[in-house]
């Protein structure tokens, strides 16, 4: 389907789903949504399951919007009588008419039938979702949730409120993100699981490969664990002669819900710090100018050891402690941990690449335990020639079989929704998209 038919699809007022292969414009497309709505006074909520992806589009990662804290479903009833009674909860889901959901694939179906329980019970309505119209975004062929036990239901479309839902399905296939034919083809072969010997052989050339071009810029390093990134990011640390800053964090609270929250949150227990790091933000904090996945350098500190960061932007923020906490099901905060909402970035797991663009990378898959890992690692970049591939095993190139029994019934919903669309002369589009907008406000 052609981006512009997915965007008339939208303005009708459906709940759709946005789909195709990593670099069709997704994101895109989405931005040129909000852009329509934001032109008519109207503002979408947007809303992600990780920091960095949310950042894509300005949003806010679905734990936050909803008020979930570290909880990975909302099965307590008590949970959400607490949260009806919260003011500011109140007055964020009575002006939300729009919800935009991005990077689908990697969010559970526990979460995503918890943010139904939610918006149904503050919209005081049976409806999906409490009646708010519901734009899905991503491709199920990338990462999907992170789970400690292996599950029988993984995927977001396995909640039974995916199919209450009605969603228009509108699979894009016109790649922008990649022009090389070579990464093409081994993109699409991975997706429908022929990878080719030709494919094999291409990787294999790549393997160590030394980057032509050098300078300042450095590839950016994907790995598949944490312990890979941490090590990375030490070793680069210790390259720098700057003197270091060491980071201790405080806490209160019982130790139990301590360590669930170091467990659950990206935040380290002491942090070292120099002058010339690369960085990563580990909370949202947007009226400081940050959120979960912003990156940036350290270039100083101030009195008091507080790190100023540069970000892409060009803005240096002071970087102060913020806090992150646990409540019990009454609402009570149990536990509370201070910290300096900062990592070391020089590498990065590829579970927070997903979405990213990168003119280069240096990809280690050999040690890749999950199905996704290796096409959202290799879609990351532009063109083969962006390669620097440091080892690879049999898993890398796997996509999980039941996406790929899925793939060809979502295309196929895709071509109904687009002879659909034909089917409504341009008058009645229009008289549509407009009693559509009317009715958003005056809701």
């Amino acid at each position: 389907m052609k981006q512009s038919t997915a965007l008339n699809i939208l303005k009708l007022g459906n709940n759709v789903f946005i789909t195709g292969s990593a670099g069709t414009g997704k994101t895109y497309l989405l931005e040129q949504f909000i852009q329509y709505l934001k032109s008519e006074q109207i503002y979408p909520t947007v809303v992600a399951p990780t920091g960095i992806a949310a950042s894509h589009l300005k949003g806010q990662t679905i734990h936050s919007f909803f008020a979930l804290g570290i909880r990975n479903d909302v099965v307590n009833n008590k949970y959400i009588e607490i949260l009806l009674k919260k003011k500011y909860l109140q007055n964020r889901f009575s002006k939300l008419k729009i919800l935009i959901i991005d990077e689908i694939s990697m969010v559970s179906p526990e979460i995503f039938s918890s943010m139904d329980r939610v918006l149904s019970a503050f919209k005081n309505s049976p409806e999906p979702f409490g009646g708010v119209q519901v734009v899905i975004s991503g491709d199920f062929f990338q990462l999907p949730p992170v789970s400690i036990e292996p599950k029988e239901k993984r995927f977001a479309w396995q909640s039974p409120v995916w199919r209450e839902l009605e969603l228009r399905s509108c699979y894009l296939d016109k790649k922008f993100r990649q022009k090389d034919k070579n990464l093409i083809s081994i993109l699409d072969e991975i997706r429908s699981a022929t990878v080719s010997q030709k494919s094999h052989k291409l990787l294999e050339s790549r393997y160590r490969k030394e980057f032509k071009f050098r300078g300042k810029y450095q590839a950016t390093k994907l790995y598949t664990h944490n312990i890979d990134v941490d090590r990375i990011n030490l070793e680069e640390l210790n390259r720098l002669k700057t003197p270091t800053k060491l980071f201790k964090f405080t806490a209160k609270g019982d130790e139990k819900s301590i360590e669930k929250i170091f467990k659950t949150a990206l935040l380290l227990k002491e942090l070292s710090l120099k002058k010339d790091a690369i960085v990563i933000f580990i909370k949202n904090n947007p009226e400081k100018g940050y959120v979960n996945g912003t990156t940036g350098v350290v270039i100083g500190f101030e009195e008091e050891n507080i790190p100023l960061v540069k970000i892409s932007t060009g803005r240096v923020i002071k970087v102060v402690a913020e806090e992150w906490t646990i409540e019990s099901d009454t609402g009570e905060t149990v536990a509370t941990i201070s910290q300096i909402p900062l990592r070391l970035a020089w590498a990065i797991t590829i579970h927070k690449s997903q979405g990213m663009t990168l003119d280069r990378a240096e990809i280690d898959l050999s040690k890749t335990f999950e199905v996704g890992q290796g096409y959202v690692a290799l879609s990351r970049i532009k063109s083969i020639e962006g390669l620097r591939l440091m080892g690879i095993n049999e898993m890398a190139l796997r996509v999980d079989p039941l996406i790929l029994r899925i793939n060809n019934p979502i295309k196929e919903a895709s071509k109904r929704a687009t002879e659909e669309l034909k089917s409504i002369s341009k008058a009645k589009q229009e008289k549509q998209r407009k009693r559509y907008i009317k009715n958003i406000i005056e809701d």
